[in-house]
């Protein structure tokens, strides 16, 4: 199976016509399946040079980076819903790296404001570059490091492959947070994923563990929720 056709089966997977959930309702699926097979050709051009992913061909980096990221689009939709008309809610990806999740997140909502923010400066001009390739006007791209940005602005802060959760790691995660705001923190299996949380020793009630089906991937994906 080739990557457009993994690209157009993952999408109408995970978000099927009949969803309630009206951001992804609103989701025009050639639109976005031909943006991000824009997303993978562009990761594949720099790849070699800038070493963004490990993915073995496009088939491969579709299902393990893109549809991974994609996994729990509903879930975090769900956060996205704007409160009151000219008030969007914010979203960023930390540590964004080759921009997993945050740019099919911000092709698949493009009401939602995002922010990508990366420290390496070859890895943000990759970001800069796809976002304007790919027509993202919702996407913008900070460079420097997390606890260099201003605090207090996020509605939702994603994180895929930054790190474990370590305690100095989440503070400095959640200082990002606007009031009421949530991390989201892609994990593997569920025991390591329950082994990072009660090692950082996360209050019960602060955080919710969600198990992610990633379409054409039989391995155990999971989303943890957290608030400060």
């Amino acid at each position: 199976m080739d990557h457009r056709t993994l690209l157009a089966g993952g999408l109408a997977a995970l978000c099927p016509p009949d969803t309630e959930n009206a951001l992804l309702a609103g989701l025009r699926r050639r639109e976005t399946a031909e943006k991000l097979a824009a997303f993978v050709e562009e990761i594949g051009r720099f790849n070699g040079v800038y070493g963004l992913v490990k993915a073995a061909d496009k088939g491969e980096l579709v299902i393990r980076h893109i549809l991974d990221s994609l996994a729990p689009l509903e879930h975090l939709a769900g956060f996205l819903t704007p409160a009151h008309p000219g008030e969007p809610p914010l979203l960023a990806d930390a540590g964004s790296g080759a921009g997993l999740p945050g740019i099919p997140l911000a092709v698949c909502l493009p009401r939602t404001p995002c922010t990508l923010i990366e420290r390496m400066t070859r890895r943000a001009d990759f970001l800069r570059n796809t976002a304007a390739v790919l027509g993202l006007s919702n996407v913008t791209v900070e460079e420097g490091e997390i606890g260099r940005t201003p605090p207090g602005r996020f509605t939702l802060v994603s994180f895929r492959a930054l790190s474990p959760l370590e305690p100095g790691i989440l503070r400095g995660l959640f200082r990002l947070l606007a009031p009421g705001g949530r991390l989201a923190a892609y994990k593997g299996k569920r025991k390591k994923a329950e082994e990072e949380i009660a090692a950082a020793g996360l209050r019960r009630e602060s955080w919710t563990l969600i198990p992610l089906r990633v379409p054409f991937l039989e391995e155990e994906r999971h989303l943890v929720l957290m608030s400060p």
